[in-house]
């Protein structure tokens, strides 16, 4: 079975990376973009969607603000990508928005960062996953009728991909990553190209449907809520450029210049797609409803509303089918590659989180493949959690989804702002204060308008669903602060205790004793070999035959320690061993007593079920006894020999015991 577990892992990832070799899967430039660029690319495919299903509760004419909302939307964007460039350029150590945070702010707005930011790629997954299934369901139906299904297998698939390395994975999303903005820049340049160069009148599919809106007659204050409340879900788009500033460490040197590169080029192309892809589904009269079957009129009773890509590319390529699947795939293929971005950030933001005892320490080591195993398998078991839990619907689950990140952006430029006005303190070159002058009032036009967007974002999405990602931010972040509490009290218990080096006055040596065969004599024999002060051999009674019968045999036998019974009235091993430690630990408490347990080192799985189990048990309650060693003794049955004659790299429960081949 391990030898099948080892095979089976080696097909999946492939054979482990030296440490050594961590250089070498460094990431260039071209595959950099598509691995921490996918997320922000992908999210004009959802983000333009949902302005548009905000702003059908009022009916078609609220439609006319899409470009404004659009803008805006490209406005934060410029400001951000700008903000964020000035911060890969100052702290390229990977830490991103939590490093400026703890540094600048202190450990508590750092530890708000980090919550956010784990939330946020969480959801960055389950978002993606979900409308890829709502995509690829616009062309196969079978696929929307079993969105949760699709959406859990291609986590568990992308999951494999990362297992097997950054560098591997980034190769192999870099063509479908640059097939979406080819063929999207090619959909949107030949869209616009017929409509408003050679005058074709093309119109989408649901151009003749007319929209009954929720609330149709909005005014005044409700209908700039409604305004914002789009303005908010087309922001979704901002989601992953973080991502950029948290892996710079992943990024070839010079790692700040190739990350801050790579940053603006996602953000010109991501600017340039969002906004393309409003004006085109506007010029083409798309009509996009929250509820097909009671918003819109004049629909046949079997329509099948698309999303909005799919009614672009079936518009524009009317005449074209094979381009209208490549747009469909493609589109799908970025969402699915999109939680790539979360995919990167989160292990390595989890890997500096445990570095800083915040997070279990398994989460700051590297695996097999160099890459942060932990981390991706905790992260695509929360974002299947989420997938189920709501039904792959990118409408629901789109309301808790910007909050964290744009939470992260306030805190970070804040912390920026204060970087640079302590490093103004001391610098005295004009041209670096002028410099340092200039990146701050970037900051600064940052922080204040991702501060308006976080605040449009809760009063518009609180009560639609973002308190839950609230909730859940809170109790990660109190969560953190108690696993930190934990490693500090452990950390001062063992700096305040210190050895005195008085040694035990005497050592007292049990063996436990089931039957007289060879296990038993080999476990006598290595006690003894240690030379206690005190050795003997306790069997419990639990069985009157079978215990007058192996004291017969004790009598007859050779053996000169002395064989002690101790009584089991309810038939229990474990008990009665622990009373009986306990007793001898009571009578000599400046004794240290040992107690040696034989053991069988078996080769199959099931093996291990039929043996050990008692032993297991017993060393479970003894190691919390004070003063009391727990020495296993193993003995290998045939079954663990003819195993590692096969080649096998370690027996089940081996590395647990200290045999493993090295």
């Amino acid at each position: 079975m391990s030898k099948l577990t080892t095979a089976t892992k080696r097909l999946l990832l492939g054979r482990p990376f030296r440490s050594d070799t961590l250089g070498h899967t460094l990431l260039p430039k071209r595959i950099a973009l598509p691995v921490f660029a996918s997320d922000a690319l992908s999210s004009v495919a959802y983000a333009p969607e949902e302005v548009f299903l905000v702003l059908s509760t009022a009916g078609l004419s609220a439609y006319v603000y899409a470009p404004w909302v659009g803008l805006a939307t490209a406005a934060v964007m410029i400001v951000v990508v700008a903000s964020y460039r000035q911060n890969v350029h100052a702290y390229p150590s990977g830490g991103g928005d939590y490093e400026v945070a703890t540094t600048n702010l202190g450990p508590t707005a750092g530890l708000t960062v980090g919550s956010a930011l784990l939330v946020d790629y969480v959801l960055t997954v389950a978002v993606s996953m979900s409308s890829a299934a709502s995509n690829i369901g616009s062309a196969v139906p079978f696929v929307a009728e079993h969105k949760v299904l699709f959406a859990v297998a291609a986590i568990v698939l992308l999951t494999a991909v990362n297992l097997r390395g950054i560098r591997e994975s980034g190769i192999a999303f870099a063509i479908p990553t640059y097939a979406f903005i080819v063929g999207m820049i090619f959909m949107l340049g030949w869209g616009l190209f017929r409509i408003y160069v050679l005058g074709d009148n093309i119109k989408a599919e649901s151009a003749g449907f007319e929209l009954h809106g929720e609330n149709s007659h909005l005014y005044g204050i409700a209908f700039a809520f409604l305004i914002a409340r789009a303005f908010s879900s087309g922001c979704a788009a901002l989601t992953g450029v973080e991502a950029i500033s948290n892996g710079v460490p992943a990024f070839r040197k010079p790692k700040s210049r190739n990350a801050a590169t790579t940053l603006l080029m996602l953000g010109g192309i991501s600017i340039l797609l969002l906004l393309g892809i409003i004006l085109l589904a506007q010029k083409l009269g798309i009509v996009y409803a929250q509820d097909p079957r009671t918003q819109l009129g004049g629909a046949p009773d079997s329509y099948q509303q698309k999303t909005l890509i799919a009614q672009i590319a079936h518009s524009v390529f009317s005449d074209f089918p094979v381009a209208f699947f490549f747009i469909t795939v493609v589109t799908a293929l970025i969402l699915v590659l999109a939680a790539n971005t979360a995919f990167n950030g989160f292990p390595v933001l989890g890997s500096v989180l445990a570095q800083d005892r915040f997070l279990p320490r398994q989460l700051h080591t590297r695996g097999d493949r160099l890459a942060f195993s932990n981390g991706i398998l905790f992260l695509a078991g929360a974002a299947i959690a989420f997938v189920v839990l709501f039904g792959a619907e990118v409408t629901k689950l789109i309301q808790l989804y910007i909050v964290g990140v744009f939470v992260s952006f306030v805190l970070s430029q804040t912390g920026m702002i204060r970087h640079w006005t302590r490093h103004l303190r001391t610098e005295t070159d004009p041209a670096e204060r002028s410099r340092m002058m200039r990146s701050r009032v970037i900051n600064a036009i940052g922080l204040t308008m991702t501060a308006i967007v976080l605040v449009i974002v809760l009063v518009t999405k609180f009560l639609a669903g973002a308190w839950i990602a609230i909730v859940t931010m809170t109790a990660i972040f109190v969560l953190m602060r108690l696993i930190r509490k934990h490693y500090d009290t452990v950390a001062k218990e063992l700096a305040d205790t210190e050895w005195d080096g008085v040694l035990p006055s005497r050592t007292h040596s049990i063996v436990l004793v089931s039957k007289l065969h060879m296990p038993t004599m080999r476990a006598l024999a290595y006690a003894r070999a240690t030379r206690p002060d005190t050795l003997e051999a306790i069997t419990v009674n639990v069985d009157e035959p079978d215990t007058r019968a192996l004291v017969r045999e004790w009598e007859k036998s050779d053996v000169t320690v002395p064989l002690k019974v101790v009584e089991s009235p309810y038939r229990e091993v474990t008990k009665p061993v622990l009373d009986y430690v306990k007793r001898v630990r009571k009578d000599a408490p400046r004794d240290v007593v040992t107690v040696f347990i034989p053991e069988y080192v078996v080769g199959h799985w099931w093996e291990q079920i039929l043996h050990n189990q008692s032993a297991l048990r017993l060393k479970g309650r003894l190691l919390f006894e004070p003063g009391v060693m727990v020495t296993s003794v193993p003995w290998q049955l045939m079954s663990s020999e003819r195993a590692k004659r096969e080649g096998w790299e370690d027996a089940p429960g081996a590395i647990r015991r200290g045999y493993q081949d090295k």
